[in-house]
C-alpha cells in the first residue's frame, strides 16, 4: 500500500512538472501603436503597462462583444487589450467579455 502511494505521488509530481512548461510563454514584442486599440496576446504584454480592465455585456454575437471591448479600450486611452474571455451567457445571444487594458 505504501509503495502504491509513493508511485502515485511520483506520477503526480511528474505530471505537474510537465505542466510547468505549458504555463511559460516566450515574450513577443507588441505591434506598433495605431490610432485604435489593438488586441494582443498575453505573450506581448511583458513590456507594457497595465492600465485597467473592462467588462462588457452585449446582445448579439461574439464579434459584437469584441467590438465593444475595442470601443471601450479606445475610450479608456489604451493602446492594446487582451480579451481574457468571451462567453455566451445563459441567455442565448447575450455575450459577456472581459479584457485587460495596456498602454
Amino acid at each position: 500500500m505504501k509503495s502504491l502511494r509513493i508511485s502515485a505521488a511520483l506520477l503526480l509530481l511528474a505530471a505537474l512538472s510537465g505542466c510547468s512548461n505549458l504555463m511559460h510563454t516566450t515574450p513577443v514584442p507588441p505591434p506598433s501603436v495605431t490610432v485604435k486599440a489593438q488586441e494582443i496576446t498575453r505573450a506581448q504584454t511583458s513590456t507594457l503597462t497595465k492600465i485597467g480592465s473592462i467588462s462588457v455585456d452585449v446582445i448579439g454575437s461574439p464579434m459584437d462583444a469584441e467590438a465593444e471591448v475595442q470601443r471601450r479600450a479606445d475610450a479608456a486611452g489604451a493602446h492594446y487589450y487582451v480579451i481574457m474571455f468571451n462567453s455566451e451567457t445563459i441567455i442565448p445571444g447575450r455575450w459577456y467579455s472581459q479584457a485587460t487594458l495596456y498602454r
